[in-house]
């Protein structure tokens, strides 16, 4: 029997890191999952072990080559963003992995903007509302104004995915997917790096971009392996939905965060956009994709364990509440109006609604989980729509943690009735799209029709009022 060509995907995440197999029909034929303890850095906050990441990763691809039912024709990575790894002029790595929630020293920010024209200004240029670490650019600017002999030392500085990429090629690239997306580093304007780079000698630092498209060839033995640049794993989860639907529409990827992407918005961002945590994600051929983020995964993991406890119910109660437009239209009817006032609607997005409100005012878990949801999906109605601005998109397509939740997608449904919404599904969205980035290079058959699995909820006549 044949040995079956197969494309290799890093998929690596915050918690999760992977490796899958997919075949020429981007089905997942092998796959090999890892979750290893944190580690710290020389502050004591919590950070990626990238020396363990390392040693996984180069022993998962040898694991692979030694199966002889797959032949490896390609290999890509996809990864979590704002994550800079620091290298020497022999590859090595010179710091910890710096988590992107590390503080970040009010002085040296202050210094910063200062020194740049102010946060207003800069963040319109840069697409970055002022995240502090998540800004990736500014753990550089931190890095040589902290630790000033290491940045001496500093060869290159790599994103995530570009690091993995180097394990097996030895060469140094930059990718716009992860120079793109709330870094400080890109002026939207010009399109090219912002000028403070240059002036801090950082740009000099930051190696060649590299079309997110192409690739490098690394010779195993008498075969040579098409090794993409690696994407951040956001805007590689996009691509699916690029390669498969031509009309205007909007992502709304869900999981720890939920982020709205209209990659058909290229509308300039405002500094009142950027307050509300609207940003640029930049597609994988260089085109800004407008966004807008809400912490709703962690607030729904906060908010439900506060509802088990003080129903004495299970963690994971929420897996098994049904939609149930009746108490929906209970809790509606019950609600202040002043929640839904003009004046008060941006600043819905800057807390959590459900967390003061009396759970002893509901009598039951799923009436509480539901009222937990209606505010969930006040503040989503609102970020949402930054991105939407009446552009002419039609469908809404939901994927992860809450394209299942079924009280989530009838009430988006209604909250969006001019729109269709569906509930997408497909396997491991950021890896098959890193995979999709590079098809013309290792697989010479043409792309499947069926990759998204979607699932339409229509408008319930509990319509939810647009605030």
């Amino acid at each position: 029997m044949n040995p079956i060509p197969v494309c290799a995907i890093f998929d690596i995440g915050k918690t999760n890191k992977k490796l899958f197999l997919f075949d020429e029909q981007y089905q997942i034929v092998w796959e090999k999952s890892m979750q290893f303890p944190e580690t710290v850095d020389e502050d004591g906050d919590a950070c990626e072990d990238v020396n363990l990441l390392q040693s996984w990763v180069l022993e998962s691809w040898n694991e692979v080559l030694s199966l002889d039912n797959f032949v490896v024709n390609a290999l890509n990575f996809s990864t979590y963003g704002a994550s800079f790894v620091y290298v020497n002029e022999e590859g090595n790595v010179l710091t910890p992995l710096y988590n992107y929630l590390k503080a970040y020293s009010t002085d040296l920010q202050k210094q910063f903007y200062d020194t740049y024209g102010g946060e207003e200004e800069f963040a319109v240029r840069t697409a970055s509302p002022v995240l502090g670490s998540l800004n990736s650019g500014m753990q550089i600017y931190r890095l040589k104004y902290e630790k000033p002999e290491i940045f001496e030392q500093v060869k290159y500085c790599l994103h995530l995915p570009q690091f993995l990429h180097s394990l097996f090629t030895k060469k140094y690239y930059s990718d716009i997917t992860s120079i793109g997306c709330h870094t400080n580093l890109w002026d939207f304007r010009v399109q090219k790096y912002h000028e403070w780079t240059s002036r801090e000698k950082i740009e000099t630092k930051l190696p060649t971009l590299f079309y997110s498209d192409e690739v490098v060839k690394l010779a195993i033995g008498d075969k040579a392996v098409s090794v993409g640049v690696g994407l951040h794993d956001s805007s590689s989860a996009l691509i699916p939905y690029l390669i498969n639907f031509q009309e205007p529409f909007i992502l709304l990827s869900t999981g720890t965060w939920s982020i709205s992407l209209n990659p058909f918005n290229d509308i300039p961002l405002t500094f009142e956009e950027l307050q509300y945590d609207c940003l640029c994600y930049m597609h994988y051929q260089g085109k800004p994709v407008k966004a807008s983020r809400l912490f709703s995964g962690y607030e729904h993991e906060i908010q439900t364990k506060r509802i088990a406890q003080h129903f004495g119910a299970e963690n994971d109660f929420f897996k098994t509440v049904a939609y149930d437009a009746q108490i929906i239209d209970r809790l509606k009817n019950a609600q202040s109006p002043s929640a839904s006032e003009e004046d008060n609607k941006y600043e819905l997005l800057k807390s959590s609604l459900f967390e003061h409100r009396e759970l002893a005012d509901y009598s039951s878990v799923e009436e509480a989980y539901h009222q937990l949801m209606l505010d969930i999906m006040t503040q989503q109605l609102i970020s949402t729509e930054l991105v939407l601005h009446n552009y002419p998109v039609k469908r809404v397509f939901v994927d992860g943690g809450f394209s299942k939740n079924p009280i989530f997608m009838n009430l988006l449904a209604a909250a969006f009735p001019e729109l269709e919404v569906f509930a997408a599904s497909m396997a491991q969205a950021s890896s098959l799209g890193a995979a999709l980035a590079i098809h013309k290079h290792w697989n010479s058959k043409a792309l499947p029709g069926d990759l998204i699995d979607l699932k339409y909820y229509a408008c319930q006549p509990t319509l939810l009022p647009k605030n």
